[in-house]
């Protein structure tokens, strides 16, 4: 079975196949799609998924000119039952087989609301149920804690925004050029980007062995990216970990704060960077062990600090920023000898049938 790490390997060649064939995946299944007809987007998604929504979410709100929210799928199906008809609904589930996906889309369905699901497995459960498929692109992702599955999923809604956008003319097509340019760029220094990854975890993987607990902030594009550190550093490292928006952190969360508290800040090098860098400057007073990573070149980082020297829109900081956070969960998970290959508790599913 491939790793973790075999799979942020694989990034490139998946995130070029997908820019070589979005059109026939996203284009065709798309063509009955009309902004005329919705003024506004729901994401359902759940785990890493919802967290690759977040990702793309500050970027297809932009092209799209419309608001774009994301939704835990068991909420909405059980709560949130009053869905407006002009509503473009989004389902996704890479695997195809979460509960709370499966029923959310049948309830939709039923209650006479178009949605794509979006899924690598064209066999799995909500593939059965579903009437609009898109498929993500990729293989089915083996290992069970998804990474590359995670990345993809966000390409492909910056992609689905893109081919919406551009066919009801919300941008122009030479802006549709420009962002698939940069889409383009990103992928050929995706390797230069893997290796400072691995150099960086290498470096200070002795000394990440030793926290308690890790807290990932970012904004904007790289909220996604700090809620996914949360995610793979509990599933794969199993030690407490927290996932915060830099505003949210700051309005209460900063006061549970402890010395011995392990912080990194996703600096998609953006908007909000001069309030990262008040929030930095409290954490530093308090805490010993304070990390950022840059998505650019940054000349003012510390010894410790990663630079992934990246020129690309803010908004596309997801697609990138989160191979140093997988690489690091899973060397950590080497350190402390998990095996996640198998659940570390195998009768999960059987008791509560989160897959189905």
């Amino acid at each position: 079975m491939k790793s973790i790490e075999d799979y942020v390997q694989l990034e490139p060649q998946y995130y070029q196949n997908v820019l070589n064939n979005y059109q026939n995946l996203f284009d065709n299944p798309l063509v009955q799609i009309s902004t005329e007809k919705i003024d506004n987007v729901i994401i359902y998604a759940t785990g890493s998924s919802s967290n690759a929504a977040y990702g793309a979410l500050p970027f297809m709100s932009k092209v799209l000119q419309m608001p774009v929210q994301v939704e835990e799928p068991s909420i909405s199906e059980n709560y949130l039952l009053n869905v407006k008809d002009n509503t473009l609904c989004l389902a996704i589930s890479q695997g195809g087989h979460s509960y709370s996906v499966v029923k959310l889309v049948e309830r939709l369905q039923k209650s006479g609301h178009t949605v794509f699901t979006l899924t690598s497995e064209p066999d799995s459960p909500v593939a059965k149920v579903s009437d609009n498929i898109l498929a993500m692109g990729m293989p089915i992702e083996e290992m069970p804690y998804v990474s590359a599955g995670y990345s993809v999923e966000i390409l492909d809604l910056i992609l689905i925004a893109l081919v919406i956008a551009e066919k009801e003319q919300k941008i122009s097509k030479q802006e549709y050029d420009q962002y698939l340019v940069q889409l383009e760029d990103i992928v050929k220094i995706l390797p230069d980007v893997i290796e400072r990854a691995e150099k960086w975890v290498t470096g200070n993987l002795p000394t990440f062995s030793q926290a308690k607990r890790i807290m990932f902030i970012g904004y904007g594009a790289a909220y996604g990216v700090s809620r996914e550190g949360e995610t793979k550093t509990t599933e794969a490292v199993r030690i407490s970990s927290w996932g915060k928006e830099l505003e949210e952190y700051m309005h209460g969360p900063y006061l549970g704060l402890m010395q011995d508290d392990y912080v990194i800040c996703i600096e998609p090098n953006g908007k909000l960077q001069q309030r990262q860098d008040l929030l930095k400057r409290f954490l530093d007073k308090h805490v010993e062990h304070v990390y950022t990573i840059y998505a650019d070149d940054a000349k003012s980082k510390k010894e410790h600090d990663l630079s992934l020297e990246v020129e690309a829109d803010e908004l596309f900081a997801a697609l990138y920023m989160t191979i140093p956070i997988h690489l690091l969960a899973y060397r950590l998970s080497k350190e402390k000898g998990h095996d996640l290959e198998h659940s570390a508790y195998p009768d999960f599913d059987q008791i509560t049938s989160s897959k189905i």
